[in-house]
């Protein structure tokens, strides 16, 4: 097994950058394990870009073993990492968020996606056993994972939580649009586009696993799904010459988007007496139905509350992307006026 990493790595240098902002209380999980990495050898180096925090992140890093530069500005992410692909040493830049433990397999799953030339860029997936306990986070890390373990191999777009780019065809195509996105959002998926309309090809293992310590709340969790997610992947895929079908995104997606919507009318008309209660308790398991596999994720992991709870709250995610992307049509049309 060790020559066959060592042949399949021949030529793979990985430089991992961590983009991290007042993130001790994660690095002090998540820098350990890559390193370790560094240690062994898998990857050349691992790079804090500090963007401007106020904690002591800059000491704590360096303490681990990592390298740190600045940002220069409390500059974002996006830029962030920009800035240390310019300074990386390795021709593989391998993106990792602070708030992101890798496995420890995950450079062996690394290296079979860059055995092939034609593949410019690789990601990987949230694991099952998220740290934060309570149900938005569990929630949200547990659909993640579905989606990515459940996404096509060759994937349409990319994710930088941990994922990975050649630095050349990074350079070539300018990086993260930070003008386009000034502040976290949707920068990863639209590179991701770009890197696939230049002819490169974008690999997903779901193998290369890591672990999530975000803590949800509701708020958050609303703000981020709306506004840095949904509308602005709405107006770029309104941008598209074809619509995509991949991940959360595709046509099963919008089939079951639209199940969400006559789930709600469905508690409306019953609320108001409409129609027989026993008409929301068939919309209850269509949903349970059409979702069996999430909901079977779910049950399987946190058990049948969890799992129809779960079902329930996907229900009002279909509702509020399918409202984005609605809104996003009417401002497109608006706009062309």
């Amino acid at each position: 097994m060790v020559n066959q990493n060592n042949k399949i790595n021949e030529g793979l240098d990985i430089s991992i950058i961590m983009p991290v902002y007042n993130g001790v209380d994660f690095i002090l999980k998540s820098l350990p394990p890559l390193v370790a990495m560094m240690e062994r050898g898998d990857v050349r180096e691992v790079i804090v870009v500090d963007d401007s925090s106020t904690d002591n992140s800059i000491e704590i890093s360096k303490q681990l073993g990592a390298s740190v530069i600045p940002s220069g500005g409390r500059l974002g992410p996006g830029a962030a990492r920009n800035k240390a692909a310019h300074l990386a040493k390795g021709n593989i830049l391998w993106f990792v968020d602070a708030d992101v433990i890798v496995h420890d397999d995950a450079v062996t799953y690394m290296n079979e996606g860059f055995s092939n030339n034609e593949v410019v860029a690789v990601f990987g997936s949230y694991d099952d056993n998220p740290p934060a306990q309570n149900f938005l986070s569990q929630y949200k890390n547990l659909v993640h994972h579905f989606y990515h373990h459940r996404g096509r191999k060759e994937a349409n777009t990319f994710w930088s939580g941990c994922g990975a780019i050649r630095k050349k065809e990074f350079i070539e195509l300018g990086g993260f649009n930070v003008d386009m996105f000034k502040r976290p959002s949707i920068e990863d998926i639209e590179l991701g586009y770009r890197l696939r309309a230049a002819g490169g090809k974008i690999m997903l293992y779901p193998e290369l696993q890591s672990t999530h310590l975000k803590e949800w709340r509701l708020l958050n969790l609303l703000h981020t799904e709306i506004f840095c997610r949904a509308i602005p992947w709405s107006r770029l895929m309104l941008q598209q010459t074809t619509m995509e079908d991949d991940l959360n995104v595709s046509n099963h997606e919008r089939i079951r988007a639209g199940l969400a919507g006559l789930f709600f009318i469905a508690l409306l008309l019953s609320f108001f007496g409409w129609l027989p209660w026993w008409s929301f308790v068939i919309v209850i398991l269509g949903a349970v139905t059409s979702n069996r596999k999430l909901f079977s994720l779910f049950y399987s992991r946190k058990g049948i509350v969890f799992g129809l709870m779960g079902i329930l709250y996907h229900q009002i995610y279909y509702l509020y992307s399918s409202s984005a992307f609605v809104y996003c049509i009417f401002e497109s049309k608006l706009m062309k006026k």
